[in-house]
């Protein structure tokens, strides 16, 4: 199916039809397919608008297919530069959103703050995921940036998560790619597909974060230590702004069964962050942490990216990767 590179099914039936019949009209289309002559009409605009199909020399009025390793080229190169725009919009997104945190998460909120509730110590946080987790009644959006899932962590979330798509939740959960090399983290993300559940990864994740109902989100006070505490947000503002990222994240992150599309430039996207990030000039333990892999892991990935390039050191890396594309250019 092709559905992922924009085409609907009844448009591929029509264009796999034509490829077969390039001689058949629109009555003889709607014959062979079993639908309504408007539905075949509606499938052919659609077609046109995508190149796929092109008005004929020989028949005047009628449209013939483009060939299908010309026409697949073309729905790839539309296909990368969407997701190209949408990685845009995420980047610019996640600079908002790590604005508004920053802002917020190491306030020290009083009764008067309106929309900002501060949680002192982890077990302070967990009782007050419980808490909203068990009043959701529509919806529980979660980034969840850790490096692997611990067998423990599995069993403790189990219960809730079965709870909770029982009664219908929709639950859809953002890990990092990392994740993908564990075999009890795939085993848990195809359990919770099993009930209902959603579960993609994404190469870096700005912070931990749970929004429930799109009305209260948890974010932790600071990134690197999460049983510090955190800050329950209600305001409508933060809230539309924390729920715009992670559907902007969520439309670039790959379901947990498909594995990561490479770019034009063949790299995956934790190559591709990783690279950003070596350009930035992060270390080999900032690039892990973000990552969600260790400094040796993220080194290797540096080298490998390094060696592609035919670059000596990270400075060059990063000044190739803008002259190859690899990179937007840096002003």
């Amino acid at each position: 199916m092709l559905t992922e590179l924009g085409l609907n099914v009844t448009a591929e039936t029509v264009y796999r039809c034509m490829l077969s019949h390039p001689k058949a009209g629109v009555t003889a289309l709607a014959e062979m397919i079993g639908v309504p002559e408007d539905d075949i009409r509606e499938a052919l605009d659609e077609l046109s608008g995508l190149a796929l199909v092109r008005p004929s020399t020989e028949y005047e009025g009628r449209l013939r297919p483009v060939s299908p390793d010309i026409g697949m080229e073309i729905l790839m190169a539309r296909r990368q530069a969407d997701l190209a725009a949408q990685q845009l919009r995420l980047e610019a997104s996640r600079a908002a959103a790590a604005q508004l945190i920053s802002e917020y998460a190491e306030l020290k909120p009083s009764a008067s703050t309106p929309g900002v509730e501060q949680l002192i110590g982890l077990d302070a946080v967990r009782d007050r995921l419980v808490t909203l987790t068990r009043q959701v009644t529509e919806e529980v959006m979660a980034f969840s940036p850790e490096p692997v899932l611990t067998e423990a962590a599995i069993a403790a979330s189990r219960p809730l998560n079965e709870e909770l798509l029982g009664r219908g939740i929709r639950m859809r959960t953002i890990y990092l790619d990392s994740v993908r090399n564990s075999r009890h983290s795939i085993e848990h993300a195809n359990w919770l597909a099993g009930l209902g559940g959603q579960v993609r990864t994404a190469p870096s994740l700005p912070t931990r974060m749970v929004i429930v109902d799109r009305s209260t989100a948890v974010i932790p006070v600071t990134g690197d230590n999460t049983a510090q505490g955190a800050v329950v947000l209600t305001g409508h503002g933060m809230l539309t702004a924390l729920c715009a990222l992670f559907e902007a994240a969520w439309a670039t992150a790959q379901p947990l069964a498909v594995a990561p599309v490479c770019g034009p430039n063949g790299l995956t996207p934790q190559q591709e962050t990783a690279l950003t990030l070596l350009a930035d000039g992060h270390t080999d333990e900032a690039i892990g942490k973000r990552l969600g892999v260790s400094p040796r892991t993220a080194r290797r990935i540096a080298n490998d990216l390094m060696e592609r390039l035919g670059a000596r050191s990270r400075f060059q890396a990063g000044v190739r990767a803008v002259q190859e594309g690899w990179l937007p250019t840096r002003s």
